[in-house]
């Protein structure tokens, strides 16, 4: 009797751990942009993609990887320690603050890249998305197009999906900005939430 309670309890254990791990996890890795710079984190837009998924009843949890003032070398050094937690879907925002400094193109690329091959590497399943950025034209038109198509090709690449622009139709509404004229504000957050969205929300629906 006795062994049989106790092959009874292991087995209701893996049960729940099981149950406890079915949930899936989003993990936007990004700058401040993600991190929601100037606002409450509560909403940024990471918070508002796992309203949007509560009010679905889907079994994903959102966690913000952002932080303010990231690079891509800056990513990459700190992506190992991340990926300690699991991760199901990856969106990769980071990027801009090397458009901003003016560092090389090849090397913003390579260290995407190096994200990305790290995160296949631990969670071969994983489920990539790439955010896409864009410079403001005052840095010449050939940079300014090298780096916005910088993100489709990583994203074809690595089979990711794409978000093209992440601050569409927010980046030039300066009332939808905070006084810095880079960082949205609540109302813009909501907009780019709906950005992300159209791509993230489909990709979630498949993987019920």
């Amino acid at each position: 009797m006795r062994s049989t309670m106790i092959i009874w309890l292991v087995f209701c254990g893996a049960a729940v751990a099981e149950e406890a791990d079915s949930t899936r996890t989003v993990l936007f890795y990004g700058d401040s942009l993600t991190a929601g710079y100037g606002i409450d984190r509560e909403q940024a837009f990471p918070a508002l993609i796992q309203a949007r998924i509560d009010s679905l009843g889907w079994d994903f949890e959102v966690f913000n990887a952002g932080l303010s003032g990231e690079t891509s070398a800056g990513g990459l050094r700190r992506i190992d320690w991340i990926l300690r937690q699991k991760v199901d879907v990856f969106a990769l925002e980071l990027g801009a603050n090397d458009g901003l400094r003016g560092i090389d193109l090849k090397d913003t690329r390579a260290n995407l890249q190096g994200i990305v091959d790290r995160v296949k590497a631990k969670y071969p399943d994983v489920v990539l998305v790439v955010v896409g950025m864009q410079m403001p034209p005052n840095l010449g038109p050939e940079y300014t197009a090298e780096f916005k198509g910088l993100y489709s090709s990583l994203a074809e690449q690595n089979g990711a999906a794409l978000i093209p622009f992440l601050l569409a139709g927010v980046g030039d509404r300066p009332e939808l900005n905070l006084p810095d004229g880079n960082h949205p504000t609540v109302a813009g957050h909501k907009v780019v939430a709906e950005n992300v969205w159209a791509v993230l929300g489909p990709l979630l629906e498949q993987m019920r």
